[in-house]
């Protein structure tokens, strides 16, 4: 049984239907990459995901568990936790306690605390006082992903945490994923940047206005099909 399985989900924003009929799983210990163009309906797939976006119960199931209807708060004690676009840090609060705001709304210990996402991001202990919004972008992401991290989740979703940083920046985080994976998460890639998804992923799924157009494993997949399945002239 997947950890995590979506069948013929669809979303709407008021009448506007941003999935159609999505069918997509995560296995324990998997990560998925999900590519697409913009307004393909990735982040809309996450959002519905971790609750943000209310669905019918079974179009989404957790550990064999309906979860699709349930809030936002009853999914983070469940185990999923969200990297948002964009990062959304608390101005007001320094990085130290944007962190431990990740700890909130899920009971039980587990084997991220502070001291392991400063052993997995050592600038942040530096900056650990600092202002979270003081931090460059790269160091940003690296905060926001240490606070989902902080809930200690078996599903990790990350929405788009390269866009707008430099290659170099996009590097040192993704090569913090081996490490979060091997702690016991499962992990879903939302990514614009092809190549990088590929790098990452067991399997990845292809996405264009609301569907899914192409899925498999990278090296099953060829260039001229990932373009067609991103770009069109392509349906599975």
């Amino acid at each position: 049984m997947a950890l995590l399985e979506i069948q013929g989900l669809t979303a709407f924003y008021g009448d506007f239907q941003a999935l159609f009929g999505v069918d997509m799983t995560l296995n324990e210990g998997e990560t998925i990459a999900v590519i697409g163009a913009n307004g393909a309906g990735k982040s809309t797939l996450l959002r519905s995901i971790s609750g943000l976006i209310r669905n019918a119960p079974g179009h989404i199931r957790y550990d064999g568990r309906e979860i699709g209807a349930l809030p936002a708060p009853d999914v983070v004690q469940l185990g999923i936790a969200m990297v948002p676009e964009g990062r959304r840090l608390f101005p007001s609060l320094s990085v130290e306690e944007n962190l431990l705001i990740g700890k909130y709304g899920r009971s039980g210990n587990g084997i991220w605390t502070l001291d392991a996402v400063y052993d997995l991001f050592p600038v942040l202990k530096e900056r650990r006082h600092s202002p979270g919004t003081a931090l460059s972008g790269g160091q940003q992401q690296m905060v926001a992903i240490g606070r989902a991290l902080m809930s200690n989740p078996r599903v990790l979703l990350c929405d788009e945490v390269s866009l707008g940083l430099a290659p170099v920046v996009v590097r040192d985080i993704y090569a913090a994923f081996p490490r979060i994976r091997a702690a016991g998460a499962s992990i879903v890639i939302i990514e614009q940047d092809i190549g990088q998804a590929l790098k990452v992923a067991d399997r990845v799924y292809c996405m264009m206005e609301g569907r899914v157009t192409l899925t498999g494993a990278p090296a099953a997949l060829s260039r001229e099909d990932i373009h067609a399945a991103y770009f069109g002239a392509h349906t599975q």
